[in-house]
Parts: C-alpha cells; structure tokens; sequence
C-alpha cells in the first residue's frame, strides 16, 4: 500500500499531497493588489518551493491549471509563465476566467507533478 504524504496540512487543507508517485498542489496565489505579473511570480516561487519539498521539479510538471480574474491579463501571465515553464518538459496546461476568493487575486496556479 502506498503512503499518503501531506505537505503544510492545515485545518482545512494541506499545500500539497504526494500519493502514488504523484504530487498535487493546492492553488496557489500572489500577494493581494499585487499586479498579474508580480502575483504570477509569487505563485510560480511557490510552485517550486512546494515541488522541491515533494521531491520534484518543474520539468516533471504533469498538468497545470490556471485561472485568470481578468482574461485579458492572459498575455501579461504567459510573458513570465513562458520564461518559467521547462521548455524542453512543458505540461498540459489550460487557463480560464474565474472569479477567485478575493477580487485582490488576479491568478491562481494548480498543478499536478510526478515525484
């Protein structure tokens, strides 16, 4: 049997969760009132942090989910998403428009890893 691994556990979710060689990440934000750009480097720091504690990297990224408060901010996204993302390991990825817990979060970044 295959262990259940949590990372960060809180009273109402954990960061992360590694079970069965695969690592799944809580949606991760930026800083609120931060600009697209600045949010979306926060979560990817977050991103990599959270990775390198479930004992992978971006290039094992297997799926990426990404919401947008403002669907027109998608290119400001992509700019620092594209200069981020394992260009020779990219995942499947898709992004909408969502209206997130706060108005002050502008993006919100899910992803699923292999370990």
């Amino acid at each position: 049997m295959t262990d259940i691994r949590r990372i960060g556990p809180g009273p109402r979710m954990s960061e992360a969760v590694v079970y069965n060689g695969v690592v799944h990440l809580a949606g991760q934000v930026g800083a609120p009132g931060e600009s697209v750009t600045v949010q979306t480097r926060a979560v990817l720091a977050e991103v990599d942090r959270l990775l390198a504690e479930a004992g992978t990297t971006k290039a094992r990224i297997l799926t990426a989910q990404i919401w947008l408060a403002d669907i027109g901010t998608f290119s400001e996204m992509n700019a620092v998403w594209d200069a981020w993302v394992d260009r020779e390991n990219p995942p499947a990825r898709w992004t909408g428009e969502a209206k997130l817990a706060t108005p002050d979060y502008k993006v919100e970044i899910i992803v699923m890893a292999a370990v």
